[in-house]
């Protein structure tokens, strides 16, 4: 796109030329309580003042890191006791692979097609899609792709698995949204086999679903939950969540068994703790659910074979690649960032920060249906 971004602010960016651009990406998924939202921006602030880079991660105190941890875990249910900060959603994918092998002593890993868990090696090594991890094998061994939301892909826990890594929510395969039934059989299969069951929420968690968790929705705990993307209030953070039980597998033989510099830094913790408690404070959450069902009420023409969506996660389908390139062109043209998804590209992507407003919902849709239009007549 070559758009040269001065500056953000809430919902809005502003190019070069002065030109006022609508973000209904939050940049895909990480700005949910805008950008540079004022408590974010003095919380960076304020401590970088005090301190930043001290020492490696757990050998110092640190009030950012601890603060953070312990509010995430006040919201989480109590098996979600320990937390590992991290610099990205792909290192805290990397760390429960590791912790998964190391608790359980097994090396088998499930994943599913069309899942997207970051582009390390590791995290690619049970990416969904073989055109991308062609390109750098060999890859990990001893990993398994089944078909997501499938009842066929429960047979394949068993006692040598040591994991199954899956998104609550399938961001990057268009939004697919799983039966309930089917994420609760496998918490079932897994608690029966002593595989750890590892919801993958780096994109979907953090209230953009509708609920500060997805997995809330669904009525299931993971062993081990995955964050990122909005965790960090617009800074670079991830982290995996675990009990202290499993977590604690990473303190012996070796005691060393996981390390990271900059994970937790405490600049981004602070960023990240401010952000959150915008998030609660704000009651952002209770009103995503109602804000997705007004782009549904809007986003209506013949052009559109389907949406699929869950609170302001959303994909709306064209008949091609092409025909959503047209229209995605045109939204930039108007004034509205938008782009398509990494294994769904005849979807268009909606996923806008939780403080839109319906007035720009319905400019937003607005702007999105003359972009159909025009694009149908080219």
């Amino acid at each position: 796109m070559a758009l040269e971004i001065t500056k953000a602010s809430g919902m809005y960016m502003w190019d070069a030329d002065g030109k006022k651009i609508m973000d209904l990406i939050a940049g895909i998924s990480v700005c949910n309580v805008g950008h540079s939202h004022p408590a974010v921006v003095n919380a960076i602030k304020e401590q970088a003042e005090q301190y930043m880079h001290l020492l490696v991660y757990g050998e110092l105190i640190q009030t950012p890191q601890v603060g953070f941890a312990t509010l995430l875990t006040q919201h989480l249910p109590a098996s979600l006791n320990s937390v590992y900060f991290t610099n990205s959603g792909a290192e805290a994918v990397e760390g429960a692979m590791k912790l998964a092998k190391r608790y359980t002593g097994r090396t088998e890993i499930l994943a599913f097609d069309r899942s997207y868990h970051g582009s390390t090696q590791g995290a690619m090594s049970i990416m969904g899609d073989e055109t991308w991890r062609n390109a750098y094998r060999p890859l990990l061994p001893d990993i398994q792709h089944l078909q997501y939301n499938t009842w066929e892909a429960l047979d394949k826990i068993t006692e040598r698995t040591a994991c199954i890594i899956l998104e609550t929510v399938q961001a990057e395969a268009g939004v697919k949204v799983p039966q309930k039934e089917w994420l609760q059989a496998i918490r079932e299969k897994c608690t029966a086999t002593g595989t750890l069951m590892v919801l993958d929420e780096i994109q979907c968690g953090l209230g953009r679903n509708g609920s500060l968790w997805a997995f809330e929705q669904a009525g299931v705990v993971p062993d081990i939950l995955l964050l990122g993307k909005a965790l960090g209030g617009g800074m670079p953070m991830g982290a995996f969540i675990a009990g202290r039980d499993i977590m604690w597998s990473f303190t012996n033989k070796p005691v060393l068994g996981h390390m990271t510099t900059f994970g937790g830094h405490p600049v981004i913790c602070a960023a990240g703790m401010a952000g959150f408690k915008v998030l609660l404070e704000e009651n952002l959450i209770d009103h995503v659910k109602a804000k997705g069902a007004l782009f549904h009420q809007y986003l209506k023409h013949p052009a559109i074979k389907d949406i699929r969506s869950l609170g302001l996660m959303m994909a709306v389908e064209f008949e091609s690649f092409t025909m959503n390139k047209k229209v995605i062109d045109l939204c930039i043209e108007k004034g509205l960032l938008t782009d398509w998804f990494l294994f769904a590209p005849e979807c268009l992507r909606i996923a806008p920060p939780l403080i839109i407003s319906e007035e720009e919902i319905r400019q937003a849709c607005d702007i999105i249906l003359q972009a159909i239009e025009e694009a149908t007549k080219r």
